[in-house]
């Protein structure tokens, strides 16, 4: 059996590889992560916690909130659950994008097994989750096979490409957690990046130890890829990486 290997902190010490550009888009993503966070954590709350007021009894692999998070500008999703109690975390966020948010191009990957997969306007990608820990901390990321959120599946070139169009603009039902996680989403791009490429050469080996089996349907593949995040790690390499820049020039 393939054993998914955790990433850890990897993807940081390449980051002075990345252009300017991004560099300043991800300082700008850590410096509203922290802000969201700092005003949460101002009026006792967290991330986790506000998807989880007033939704009633917390149950295992329920999504909250209930009719999950859902921007019909920018066609980004999310839903909060829990269903790994050894993982270490408390639970996670699923983050989507729907095909009206999709460039006219992009198309799935091609599929000849038995599944239904949404189609059409329903199609959707799955980015990454994203764990919390209990104090409603963001501390890992990971990708999962397609029957686990129900996607439609791209490769990853494509999912990749479509990273930047999603961004969670609504108070509903928090604007400092939409915010934090869009945030999220941005300051860890190289780390998603590196974990969807990983998530398709896990599928591809799956596919090669078992034919004739439909990979994407695989209850025995769960998670495709996962990495350890650190918030004020990724934050202080991605500074070091700009001041280097600024020495250099």
């Amino acid at each position: 059996m393939m054993t998914i290997q955790n990433m850890q902190f990897e993807t940081i010490k390449h980051l002075g590889l990345l252009p300017r550009s991004r560099l300043e888009q991800m300082a700008e993503a850590g410096r509203t992560l922290k802000e969201m966070l700092r005003v949460l954590n101002k009026s006792s709350q967290n991330m986790v916690g506000q998807c989880l007021a007033n939704q009633g009894k917390f149950y295992e692999l329920d999504h909250y909130p209930k009719g999950d998070v859902y921007d019909d500008e920018t066609h980004s999703q999310y839903y909060y659950h829990a269903h790994r109690p050894d993982s270490g975390e408390h639970g996670h966020f699923h983050t989507f994008l729907r095909a009206a948010g999709m460039p006219k191009g992009v198309e799935p990957v091609p599929y000849k097994g038995k599944a239904k997969r949404p189609e059409g306007k329903d199609a959707l990608t799955h980015f990454v989750a994203i764990s919390m820990d209990r104090p409603g901390t963001p501390i890992g990321l990971f990708t999962t096979n397609r029957w686990v959120t129900d996607e439609t599946f791209y490769a990853a070139e494509d999912v990749i490409a479509l990273l930047d169009h999603y961004d969670m603009d609504l108070t509903y039902p928090c604007l400092a957690t939409n915010r934090a996680l869009s945030a999220v989403m941005r300051l860890f791009r190289p780390q998603i990046e590196k974990l969807l490429i990983e998530r398709d050469k896990t599928m591809k080996n799956w596919a090669a130890m078992k034919p004739g089996v439909d990979v994407y349907e695989d209850r025995d593949l769960e998670v495709t890829s996962i990495m350890d995040i650190s918030i004020d790690k990724q934050i202080a390499a991605v500074e070091k990486a700009l001041a280097d820049l600024r020495n250099v020039a």
